[in-house]
């Protein structure tokens, strides 16, 4: 072998990782593999020396899920089929091309939304019959109510948007949809409901629609429905973007909840921003499990379960990642751009506790005796709570 072939193999050795730690923990892996996977998940491949116990899987992708394909969009969930852990929650990435329609139906369970790109016109009716139609953007967000009946559809530019669900167990495939129903309607039923011929329905669908291609709408005043009962008390949707956000060093929070979008009451949510060099601090929630959404950059996060178990998970663009109740964790951006992610809750209120607030607000020799903390780090604690902090 010549001097540039064997440079060439030393330099495709040097790629490889092994499951090899700092302190000579592991071996080399020289079995089949998947090295592009092993590259992305460098936590999981050598696992700090801080982990221990069997935690389940806390991470899913998107990109690992089944892509349903319509002519006007695709769809894709996350559900406990997918990560058996998600109880809580359930998650749908949705497409909807310019003039896509995800047909008018309804769900058993909450729907809470968030606009990735592009805009899309909503519309909704509610059990007094009063009506709600509006277009949203990126970065906003709307929630139907269980029960209320809705439609999505993409304006003049498409939308991708992630819809998220309180029930782990819920399929988007499995909702209610007008088609379906009308499909699965004796004729002379809708005859007599509607009180015309049943010639009429000659051509309604055959099976359930779910995603289908029509035409841009026009403009949202040209689509105004005069409703004698007025529109909704409470508006579905919230401009997230608009909000004035918490800022700490190492990066930005925004909550909602329903104290400032009152009809969210049974999601709760914050999307946080983590600069380069930043992490979400060391916290839990005292409120429910951590169903999360990582929208941009890359990052790691390790759970700690107690009795001397903890994992660690790397994290990306486009997984889900899942936190059970009161479990410690942190979010560390491990990237040179800011990682962005949706963090949600089952509850109508937002609520997590810090690691560092909470020492700080306790007795000194307490805090001092249980963990034998030096002067540092006595002195570094905040009676204020950051969420992001920044670190060297």
């Amino acid at each position: 072998m010549d001097k540039n072939n064997k440079d060439q193999q030393q330099r495709r050795q040097m790629q490889i990782p092994q499951p090899i730690r700092s302190d000579g923990a592991g071996a080399t892996d020289l079995g089949p593999r998947d090295i592009m996977r092993d590259i992305q998940n460098p936590d999981m491949l050598v696992s700090p020396a801080t982990d221990a116990g069997t935690v389940p899987n806390l991470r899913f992708s998107y990109s690992d899920t089944h892509m349903q394909l319509n002519f006007g969009g695709w769809s894709r969930e996350i559900t406990v089929r997918e990560l058996p852990v998600a109880k809580t929650l359930a998650g749908v990435n949705m497409r909807l091309t310019p003039g896509g329609v995800r047909e008018l139906h309804w769900h058993q369970e909450a729907e809470w939304a968030y606009m990735i790109l592009g805009r899309a016109r909503i519309t909704s009716v509610d059990q007094n019959g009063r009506n709600f139609i509006a277009d949203v953007g990126e970065g906003d967000l709307w929630y139907f109510p269980p029960g209320i009946p809705h439609s999505i559809q993409g304006l003049e530019e498409g939308c991708e948007f992630l819809l998220v669900f309180d029930d782990g167990n819920f399929s988007d495939l499995s909702t209610f949809s007008i088609s379906d129903w009308f499909a699965h309607t004796p004729k002379e039923v809708l005859s007599a409901n509607f009180g015309i011929p049943e010639s009429a329905f000659a051509n309604i669908p055959t099976e359930q629609r779910y995603i289908y291609q029509s035409t841009v709408p026009g403009p949202i005043e040209t689509q105004a429905i005069a409703d004698p009962y007025g529109t909704v008390p409470l508006s579905f949707t919230h401009r997230l973007m608009a909000q004035k956000p918490l800022v700490t060093p190492g990066g930005t929070v925004r909550i909602v909840d329903s104290t400032n979008f009152p009809i969210s009451q049974r999601i709760a949510a914050a999307l946080v921003e983590i600069k380069p060099g930043g992490m979400r601090e060391l916290h839990w929630h005292p409120n429910n499990d951590e169903w999360q959404y990582y929208l941009a950059g890359q990052g790691r996060m390790t759970a700690f379960a107690g009795n001397g178990t903890a994992r660690t998970f790397d994290v990306r663009a486009g997984d889900v990642g899942y936190v059970p109740f009161a479990f410690g964790h942190y979010v560390q951006n491990t990237g040179n751009k800011s990682l962005w992610f949706l963090e949600m809750f089952k509850s109508d209120r937002f609520a997590d506790v810090s690691l560092n607030q909470w020492m700080a607000l306790t007795p000194k020799e307490i805090v001092q005796t249980n963990v034998n903390a030096s002067p540092e780090l006595m002195n570094s604690l905040r009676k204020e709570k950051w969420p992001v902090v920044k670190y060297d």
